[in-house]
This record gives C-alpha cells, structure tokens and sequence, in this order.
C-alpha cells in the first residue's frame, strides 16, 4: 500500500500546489490554487480539457474572450485548446482545483 503524500510537498509557489501524475503512477495532474482578491493566472492554454473546482470564494473566468463569473461548490470545464484565465473576484479568496487529464501539464502561455 502507498503511503499518502503531504500535499505542502507540491508547492511551486506562493498561491500554488502543483501535482504532476506521471511522478506518481497516476494518469492525471492536478493544481490548487489559492488568490487573493485580484488576483489570478493570466491567458493560457492547454491541449486537453482542464476541469476547475471552486472550493471557495468567487471568480472571473475569460474563455475564449466570454467572461463567466464562478462561485464555491461550482464547477467549470475549459475546452481543449480554449484561451483561459481567471481572477479572484470577490471580498475573499478564491481557492479551486484545476485537474487535467493527463500525467503532466502541458500548458502554452498566451501573455506575460
């Protein structure tokens, strides 16, 4: 039997946790954020579908150019290859789960 894995083990930064399934015999990877109101990642893309789940707060999703405003309990799946980003919108933080389908990210940044 495995033995379960802390997650503070996954941080890539500040606002960060990043899980890269091909490290760990699992077919998926995944991200949990968590931004301060005002802030969030910018314009970017993947090959695959990314699933998020809003665990807490509110946000402000750019798919493709549509604005869509998210709340906690919701979630939100981006198309493949969809221009996305997102901030946290509301009075608190914005805390979600991003799960892509694949044993590692493959992301394309679309802005700096």
């Amino acid at each position: 039997m495995r033995e379960p894995l802390p997650i503070e083990q996954f941080r890539s930064s500040e606002t960060a946790l990043r899980f890269e399934g091909r490290n760990h015999g699992s077919p998926i990877s995944f991200f949990v954020t968590d931004h301060p109101p005002g802030a969030g990642v910018g314009l970017h893309r993947h090959p695959y579908e990314e699933t998020f789940l809003v665990q807490e707060g509110r946000g402000a999703f750019t798919i493709d150019g549509e604005m869509i405003e998210v709340s906690a309990g919701e979630v939100i799946v981006v198309p493949a290859s969809a221009a996305h980003g997102f901030l946290s919108s509301g009075e608190d933080n914005l805390r979600l789960v991003s799960i892509h389908p694949l044993d590692r990210v493959v992301q394309e940044w679309l802005e700096g």
